[in-house]
């Protein structure tokens, strides 16, 4: 049976009230080996970066918002993302989170609910440091990319994400060094790294209190 988004709503808002600590899916869902990585440590001097994890419903069917990034950027070009960047200043996480979904998707803010933090996470090749911001909407928002920034947006539905067939590992090169890349498999894109890691933790969430 497809959870409605007010069951994954309540479902989510309970796992991240739950005190207990939450198994490290960012370990099991990262590059391996990665260097100058460990999972749950945000170096001194690192950047603040938000990102927006957005879920909303489309014909009945939960989905969440992806983008594939701009060839033309400095950093992370042509990957898959979540809608997100650099805080300015002294904004909250929450509001960055926002602000950028809205410069890069054309995502208004009214009647999204912030539903709470993921855990934060570092990235190395930024000197980011990732801090994932949940929220639902109750209907499907109009995006429109923005060119110098997005190739495509990506709707992905949930139950499309929790298919373990979704999940595969695959190999990179670091010179002569062979990388095992855990990715997601969506909408014909390779979905790893940071983006990867923030999702199973999602998925970690919506599988811990599943019979609620």
């Amino acid at each position: 049976m497809v959870s409605t988004l007010y069951q994954i709503e309540a479902r989510v808002r309970a796992a991240l009230d739950d005190p207990a600590p939450r198994p490290d899916m960012h370990t099991a869902l990262a590059p391996r080996p990665r260097a100058g990585w460990q999972a749950g440590v945000i170096p001194p001097g690192s950047r603040v970066a938000a990102a927006l994890v957005l879920l909303y419903p489309i014909r009945q069917r939960v989905h969440l918002v992806l983008t594939r990034r701009a060839g033309t950027l400095g950093q992370h070009a042509g990957q898959v993302s979540l809608p997100g960047g650099a805080v300015d200043g002294n904004e909250t996480v929450e509001a960055a989170a926002l602000r950028e979904a809205r410069e890069e998707i054309g995502l208004e803010p009214a009647d999204i609910r912030i539903i709470g933090r993921l855990s934060s996470l570092y990235i190395p090749v930024s000197n980011y440091a990732l801090h994932p911001v949940l929220a639902v909407l109750d209907r499907r928002p109009t995006l429109v990319p923005a060119a110098a920034e997005v190739a495509h947006v990506l709707e992905i539905p949930l139950d499309e994400l929790q298919d373990p067939e979704r999940l595969r590992h695959g190999r990179r090169w670091r010179g002569n060094e062979a990388i095992t890349v855990p990715y997601f498999e969506l909408h014909g894109e390779r979905v790893w790294g940071a983006t990867a890691m923030v999702l199973g933790e999602l998925l970690h969430l919506l599988d811990a209190n599943r019979g609620h």
